[in-house]
């Protein structure tokens, strides 16, 4: 399967099943529903955390969070 593009985003809101709702830094794509994938399947969270988050290159509104940034 390819990789996305990987973007910063910030945790909008916390979705059942758990899914998220993130804020893109990138203009053109405000928000994404995202799942957290792979190693990082442990990070706990919450409303307002900086992510990185690899874009689905079939679907533009879905990503998978990757790992969490430091700072705002």
């Amino acid at each position: 399967m390819p990789e996305g593009a990987r973007v910063g985003g910030r945790v909008v809101q916390q979705l059942p099943n758990a899914l998220y709702r993130v804020e893109l830094a990138s203009p053109g794509r405000p928000q994404v529903t995202a799942h957290v994938g792979g190693e990082s399947g442990l990070l706990r969270l919450r409303p307002g955390d900086t992510v990185e988050v690899e874009l689905s290159p079939y679907d533009p509104g879905r990503g998978r969070i990757v790992g969490r940034r430091n700072g705002v």
